[in-house]
């Protein structure tokens, strides 16, 4: 139950996608004075050092972040959203140099007004303990509430926020199979309880029937609520095995994900449109790449 670390992961193409679309709507969701709660139901640690042991070994950062930083290029400006996310996971570094990655904790608190509340899921013992120690360096006060507990279930308690006003990310490791009827669940019971909220979900693009499914069943449950929604996708690679030159089957890795989202801002289609369509010409590895925004409501 606990073997995911997020840290192994982080900076990888998936975040690409996650974290623009996500800087995104904060941008839109902030230019209103109302106070807005914002909610990570699966937080990770808050912060990551893509020089230490975990990435290191992954290497996924190489095929996402970094890469898009390497593949620059000052004579094409990168579209508005995409350039906006580089900007901001900038600033996390010195300059020349990228050895912290913000999650999306971090990346909400970039944002955060003094009106404005943060509250963070994380269940991972570990990762949970280290999320406190780098939320207590912010000094943020009541701005931002960590809880070791599980997001599927403790957001309930905070639907609606007194605000009438809310960002929902929800972003699960998918290791458990059980996971995707989970965020079914969660979002079927947030919609009751605040059908105005923003509500955000990723999901890996796997040959797997529930990985498959998810953006459907999120789809018609948008609709049957009346609710606008917004499916954007990114592939970097084929997922199709290939072999070694020993002759052994080589697994894809992870070649595409997606962001589904229930009530978007009215800009988020445009700027994933122009954004995603950059970082899929950066980020392929190979012949093999693609982006899809859809829309409807």
């Amino acid at each position: 139950m606990f073997s995911y670390r997020h840290a192994f992961h982080a900076g990888n193409h998936a975040d690409v996608l996650k974290h623009t679309a996500l800087l995104a709507m904060l941008r839109h969701l902030t230019q209103k004075e109302t106070a807005i709660h914002f909610f990570d139901t699966h937080a990770g640690a808050g912060l990551y050092r893509l020089d230490g042991d975990y990435a290191q070994t992954s290497g996924e950062a190489a095929h996402g972040f970094l890469q898009l930083q390497s593949a620059m290029d000052p004579a094409q400006p990168l579209a508005p959203a995409l350039q906006d996310y580089v900007s901001l996971v900038a600033s996390f570094n010195a300059p020349g140099s990228t050895k912290v990655y913000p999650g999306s904790p971090f990346i909400v608190q970039h944002v955060l007004r003094e009106r404005d509340r943060l509250r963070l899921f994380e269940l991972h013992p570990t990762d949970a303990k280290t999320l406190k120690a780098n939320v207590a360096q912010l000094d943020a006060g009541r701005l931002i509430t960590v809880m070791q507990e599980d997001g599927f279930e403790g957001l309930k308690k905070f639907l609606p926020p007194p605000s009438r006003r809310a960002l929902v990310l929800c972003d699960p490791s998918y290791e458990i199979k059980s996971d995707y009827g989970r965020v079914v669940e969660l979002l079927t019971d947030a919609l009751r309880r605040f059908a105005t909220g923003t509500y955000m979900v990723w999901y890996p693009i796997i040959p797997r029937s529930e990985a498959h499914d998810l953006p459907r069943k999120l789809k018609t449950l948008a609709q049957r609520a009346e609710r606008p929604w917004l499916n954007a996708t990114l592939t970097v690679k084929t997922s199709k095995l290939g072999h070694d030159d020993a002759g052994e089957v080589v697994r894809p890795g992870l070649p595409a994900s997606g962001v589904f989202v229930i009530n978007p801002p009215h800009t988020l289609k445009a700027s994933l449109v122009a954004a995603l369509g950059q970082a899929a010409q950066l980020l392929a590895q190979g012949k093999h790449k693609a982006f899809e925004v859809e829309s409807g409501g």
